[in-house]
């Protein structure tokens, strides 16, 4: 029974953190790439259409980290982590563009 239970509990990590990881790496990868890609001249609409573009690829390639790598832990980190840094640093930028 143990081990039924640890193996659902296993499963439901993972997929938190493909879901709820991945959405905020992708979320820190669009913020930036939007302010990045504005910065360099690129006009606003198409700077954010094109992050959404990319957003999705980089989400659905979250996801499958998620699943495929063997440390859980290191998964929250890069995927949590480089979120929280990506927005930080289009936070960082935006301030700077105003």
């Amino acid at each position: 029974m143990a081990a039924l239970t640890s193996s659902r509990f296993h499963v439901a990590s993972r997929t938190a953190a493909a879901v709820l990881g991945g959405y905020a790496f992708t979320w820190g990868v669009i913020a930036f790439a939007t302010a990045a890609l504005f910065a360099a001249g690129m006009e606003f609409h198409d700077a954010e259409h094109l992050s959404y573009i990319i957003g999705f690829l980089v989400f659905l390639a979250a996801f499958l980290l998620a699943f495929a790598a063997r440390s859980l832990p290191k998964v929250w980190l890069v995927l949590a982590g480089g979120g929280a840094v990506l927005t930080i640093g289009a936070t960082l930028l935006q301030t700077q563009l105003v």
